[in-house]
């Protein structure tokens, strides 16, 4: 496996988000949502960066099952949300690919009566955002290839992997 983002630059990353973010809240209090499953690592690792009050929440949105590896139908399950009336929210996802989930996400933030709604993501894929979404904040730019590690996952392994790493190519037989 070839590791593109080694651990302790992820740490580093991380640091520096969580300090522009305690910046730009200023002390006021946050909902952080994140979207389960692949943002719980940076999600522990992220809040423990931020000294204002902070309310986690979490929901689930995916357009990947099993071994695939392209986007599907979108399902948002968000039964896990307190009520967000009011509340700035910061959405936490693990990767921005086409753009497609954090901006339904967002959409559904919005509808639910948060007073804000920004965007975090740890990895922003390059070339394959089909969507006009910026995020508010990003950890780092990859490449057009499919990673794991730090809470991402192929067929739910390799969640557990300190680095970032591209999954080798599958056998014919396994894709």
């Amino acid at each position: 496996m070839e590791i593109l983002i080694p651990a302790d630059r992820i740490r580093e990353r991380v640091d520096e988000l969580g300090a522009e973010i305690a910046t730009d809240f200023d002390g006021r209090p946050i909902t952080v949502v994140g979207v389960l499953t692949g943002c719980l690592i940076f999600l522990a690792d992220l809040i423990r960066r931020l000294s204002h009050p902070t309310q986690v929440a979490l929901l689930q949105a995916s357009s990947y099952r099993g071994t695939a590896t392209t986007a599907g139908r979108l399902d948002i399950h968000d039964e896990l949300l307190p009520d967000l009336t009011g509340h700035h929210v910061l959405v936490l996802d693990d990767i921005l690919d086409t753009g497609q989930t954090i901006s339904r996400i967002v959409d559904h933030l919005k509808a639910k009566g948060a007073a804000s709604v920004r965007t975090c993501v740890l990895l922003r894929k390059i070339g394959r955002q089909q969507v006009a979404f910026e995020p508010d904040y990003a950890g780092f730019p990859i490449p057009d290839k499919f990673v794991v590690g730090y809470g991402l996952d192929f067929n739910g392994l390799y969640r557990h992997l300190p680095f970032i790493a591209v999954l080798p190519e599958l056998p014919a037989t396994e894709a």
